[in-house]
């Protein structure tokens, strides 16, 4: 050691973080292997390595995996719900087009969150995260509803809406694994997608019929 300086100064000095700072970091770093990794297959000693932390401080804050990874998929979903609140005032295609893109803000910019959330195993779907999974569909769907001024969706809109909520989610898997199609086009796409999927279900429900009549032009 050269002569003057304690063992103290040597060593690099381990952050102080607020106890809030560093559940978040403990919750991103678990999201990021959450979202490529099965739960089951993800250790704690696996989420402190990649937090920089210690095994102990993981137990401290969180008492297990399973709390952990229940807290970090909330953490999630409360930021990509805080994106889809409605923003009234356009047409409903015009609504439905500035929601896809808020969605699709928050898969890129949360790549990992977004991932975690969706890609969980059959085991994982059940319980709290399942709720949790179930939670930002259901606000999807009455967002969506909302927009298209539904007060009580029929059986065949109800089906119809829920299929297209499947396929943005899908969507958004495939654009970040490759990220092979533009942004802008892909959202546009799926605006097209629900006009579509609407058409179709015209065809067996007169209530649907009326919706899209009512929906007009499309945005762009």
């Amino acid at each position: 050691m050269t002569p003057g300086k304690s063992a103290e100064t040597a060593r690099p000095a381990r952050r102080r973080l607020s106890v809030d700072r560093r559940r978040e970091e403990l919750m991103a770093a678990a999201l990021e292997l959450f979202s490529t990794r099965d739960a089951e297959d993800v250790s704690i000693d696996d989420v402190a390595s990649a937090a920089g932390a210690s095994r102990a401080l993981v137990y401290h804050y969180f008492g297990g995996k399973q709390e952990l990874y229940v807290a970090a998929l909330k953490s999630a979903a409360e930021q990509l719900e805080s994106r889809l609140r409605p923003h009234d005032g356009g047409r409903p295609l015009d609504e439905l087009a500035s929601g896809l893109k808020r969605y699709f803000d928050f898969v890129e910019e949360h790549a990992a969150g977004f991932a975690a959330l969706l890609r969980g195993g059959p085991a994982n779907r059940a319980g709290e995260v399942g709720e949790i999974v179930d939670g930002v569909r259901q606000r999807l769907f009455r967002l969506i509803q909302r927009q298209m001024r539904v007060e009580e969706p029929s059986p065949v809109l109800r089906t119809t809406l829920r299929s297209w909520i499947a396929s943005v989610e899908t969507a958004g898997l495939d654009w970040l694994e490759h990220r092979d199609v533009e942004r802008s086009t892909l959202e546009k796409m799926l605006v097209d997608h629900m006009v579509a999927l609407l058409g179709v279900a015209a065809a067996y429900d007169d209530d649907v019929a009326s919706l899209l009549e009512r929906l007009g032009d499309r945005p762009y």
